[in-house]
């Protein structure tokens, strides 16, 4: 089931197709739909969200029942086993401290002539949480979203996940939600969802930052608001990538491969190894653990289509590749992983190790499970405080500073056409006007240029002593 590949440029072309697995024709007519609902929300406000709630999610609630209620709230702890409680307390705490190392720090530099430059960071005043429901609940998406907004100081957050029957909510993501930080759950999922953050109803509030993944409507979703709202990226599939020696435990690199596998039919697990018989043992071992799987078909599904190894003849050919896909997870099994990380440069996540599987960075390592999808991991990055911040420039110029520079900012004023820009510095420094027409005010301007125009017409050679006639 799990293919396996020899050739470089077979594996070059499956690489490229599993990145590109989320491009097809059918995201054309869902923008359509997503379109349709975001400005049905904004227009309409909670009668659509309650619309497209009953439609999609077959739940009919009312605006009443949208909110999440503190009854609810407190009901979910005498939920949720004392060992659920513990775990999700251990990573709150885990998430919170690594987080708390990535604050951005505002800073002023001042230099000489009394110049003042600086940075200065300020979170945002609502951040939007979404949490997805169907195929599993999701605690560690709470927490993973939650915990560094509130470490970045956003005074206000708001969680939106999809209703199960009856409008139930899991209770351990109610219970992730409180202990996050979280002061606003709405049961509400969906493209629905996202325009309800974006532009604000009667009853849920307009963020200005969403993140948190979802379905490929959600996303779609996301990327249409992105503007009004900001966002934390654009989430794909899941999808891990093993580079894995001769020391490697073919069951625990199997384990590792489903585990990726069993999110979504769409989910990518890659093994790259120059050991062919580990690959051959992986492969066996991926179809003995797929027996009897609670989530066989799917898994199943996501292997056949974007399940590979592949054999090469080095290591660091191994890194090539992985590079060229820029997984979201990066999974570094071999004998000596700091000196292969050397030649990694493109992943979201990075697992150094046997005993490091993705799934205690998933749950409970600290470091955001947030991260870039479909080769995103180029140019992207984890989740993190920032994605709840911006800073603002800091400038101030001394009299004796803005005078050193007047000439070189007049100068440029002028290479740009803007004379109010260079009047601005001249006014306050008395730097002497140009005669120039680009240094005159625009009216003034205007009026040289027709004097010139007359001057040019009634000018007569012959009157000039410094025109010598033919």
């Amino acid at each position: 089931m799990l293919r396996i590949i020899h050739q470089l440029a077979e594996a070059k072309a499956e690489i490229q197709r599993i990145c590109a697995r989320t491009h097809d024709n059918q995201v054309v007519h869902k923008e359509a739909t997503v379109r349709e609902v975001l400005q049905t929300v904004k227009r309409l406000g909670d009668q659509a969200v309650l619309h497209y709630t009953a439609e999609f999610d077959q739940q009919t609630l009312s605006r009443e029942q949208m909110r999440v209620r503190g009854v609810e709230l407190d009901a979910a702890y005498q939920q949720v086993s004392k060992k659920l409680l513990e775990a999700i307390q251990l990573a709150c705490h885990n998430i919170e401290q690594f987080h708390r190392q990535r604050i951005p720090k505002s800073w002023v530099n001042f230099g000489e002539n009394e110049v003042v430059l600086g940075k200065r960071y300020t979170p945002v005043d609502r951040a939007g949480i979404y949490v997805p429901g169907g195929r599993a609940a999701y605690p560690s998406t709470v927490l993973m979203n939650a915990i560094p907004a509130k470490v970045a100081g956003v005074p206000r957050l708001v969680m939106v996940t999809p209703p199960g029957e009856g409008g139930s909510l899991n209770p351990a993501v109610l219970v992730a939600a409180q202990e996050a930080g979280v002061q606003e759950i709405y049961r509400v999922g969906g493209a629905q969802a996202i325009a309800a953050l974006a532009y604000g109803t009667e009853t849920i509030p307009k963020v200005d930052v969403i993140t948190g993944p979802g379905n490929i409507y959600v996303t779609l979703a996301k990327k249409l608001v992105y503007g009004t709202v900001g966002i934390d990226s654009l989430a794909g599939p899941s999808e891990v990538l093993v580079i894995a020696d001769q020391t490697a435990n073919s069951a625990h690199v199997a384990a590792d491969l489903l585990a990726q596998a069993e999110h979504d039919p769409l989910a990518a697990a890659i093994l790259i190894t120059p050991d062919v018989e580990l690959a051959q043992q992986v492969a066996a071992e991926v179809e003995r653990q797929l027996i009897d799987h609670p989530r066989q078909t799917l898994t199943e599904k996501a292997i056949a289509h974007y399940g590979i190894a592949i054999v090469v003849d080095s290591l660091e050919t191994a890194a090539q590749l992985s590079n060229e896909f820029a997984p979201e997870h990066l999974e570094l099994e071999v004998e000596d992983p700091w000196r292969l990380l050397e030649h990694i440069r493109h992943a979201g996540a990075i697992f150094l190790g046997h005993s490091t599987p993705e799934a205690v960075g998933d749950y409970l390592a600290g470091p955001n499970h947030t991260l870039p999808t479909s080769g995103a991991a180029r140019y992207a990055s984890a989740l993190g405080t920032e994605t709840f911040m911006k800073h603002s420039s800091l400038i101030q110029y001394s009299p004796q500073a803005l005078q050193q520079v007047a000439g070189a900012i007049d100068a440029l004023t002028q290479a740009e056409g803007l004379p109010s820009h260079g009047a601005s510095v001249r006014l306050r420094t008395q730097l002497p006007s140009d005669t120039s027409a680009s240094h005159i005010p625009f009216k003034a301007q205007k009026a040289q240029e027709a004097k010139d125009a007359k001057d040019a017409q009634d000018f007569d050679p012959t009157l000039d002593p410094d025109v010598v006639p033919d």
